[in-house]
């Protein structure tokens, strides 16, 4: 952000649900095997949901990680990306507000599917900038698993569930945790690679769901994967040179942990040296908006990520969306 104030993070965390679940445990009941979700994905376990737990659960418990590593008790606004709100009205982030004691501060969702956590941070640098609030929570949570089929195994085996949080104030674009230029973009012609049918006015409007299928999310997985690794790419490249940044500039690549083989065709076509790409997606899977916060936030509490490091981030979602952008990691402690 330049001409004004800069969104800056000043505090992260992350959570992910109890209960775990193995490439063992999927082939006990579909069509599968570990080797085959793992030469495929690159995915080993992944974190899913109980019974009766919904996205805000997730967000709170993110939200709370991320309030005490800055610091605050109080923040001016909150933002929650997300594509599984609990109820598709009202809006989840008012009551993840409510849970946290933050009162009644202006509270939102942002819905950019796995594209939901760089839509979410330029909507808060815009929050900042304007003067609506000093600092912003930004949360990405998804229950994923909520609305993949189980028995569909292209899906069943990639998503998984989690939260991640950011603390962003208002400070100087030079300094260290400064969000950098934004880049993002959409083509909703090809919206039907990734999307849930059913559940909208659209099929409402027109009556009952006649194919049960159309209530779960799907996606054209071979168009998605080429569209992923050249928005994706594209965006990266985009957003380093408007920071002033060549690739080899970049000390950490975090991408949105979609699929292994997206991951490394992306790095490559980047020339990002592999001991340089930042991942976790071998132990949490696809998490939808949350997996970039939630990847930044384990790599600084195991050390692969430390203060000075720059960082390129990237995403690619449903909508089509994608985004990128830079910053200079800063000293935050993840809780």
């Amino acid at each position: 952000m330049s001409g004004g104030r800069a969104a800056v993070v000043s505090g992260i965390g992350a959570y992910t649900p109890p209960d775990l679940v193995t490439n063992d445990d999927l082939a006990q009941r579909l069509d599968t095997s570990d080797a085959w979700i793992r030469s495929r994905t690159g995915i080993a376990e992944r974190y899913v949901v109980a019974p009766g737990t919904a996205t805000s659960d997730l967000a709170v418990q993110a939200g709370v990680r991320a309030l005490k590593s800055a610091g605050d008790e109080h923040v001016g606004a909150v933002v929650l990306a997300t594509t599984t709100p609990d109820q598709p009205c009202p809006a989840t982030a008012p009551q993840v507000a409510a849970r946290l004691g933050l009162g009644q501060v202006p509270a939102f969702d942002v819905a950019a599917v796995c594209s939901g956590f760089l839509y979410g941070l330029a909507t808060a640098s815009g929050l900042l900038a304007a003067g609506v609030a000093d600092s912003v929570l930004l949360i990405a949570a998804d229950a994923f698993t909520t609305i993949v089929n189980p028995e569909d195994r292209t899906t069943a085996v990639i998503f998984a569930d989690g939260a991640g949080a950011v603390v962003l104030r208002a400070g100087d674009a030079g300094e260290p945790g400064a969000v950098g230029p934004l880049v993002l973009g959409s083509d909703g012609e090809l919206s039907h690679l990734i999307e849930v049918p059913a559940g909208g006015s659209r099929q409402r409007s027109s009556g009952p769901v006649t194919d049960p299928e159309d209530q779960y999310f799907r996606m054209l997985g071979r168009d998605t994967y080429r569209h992923a690794v050249e928005r994706m790419t594209g965006a990266s490249q985009q957003a380093a040179r408007l920071a002033g940044w060549g690739i080899e500039d970049v000390d950490r690549f975090a991408a949105h942990q979609a699929n292994a083989r997206i991951l490394d065709a992306v790095s490559e076509r980047l020339g990002v040296p592999a001991e340089r790409q930042l991942t976790n997606i071998a132990r949490v899977g696809n998490t939808g908006a949350a997996s970039i916060p939630l990847l930044l936030s384990q790599a600084a509490a195991d050390g692969r990520l430390s203060a000075g490091h720059r960082v390129l981030l990237t995403a690619f979602g449903g909508g089509l969306s994608w985004g990128a952008t830079t910053l200079v990691w800063p000293e935050v402690q993840p809780v």
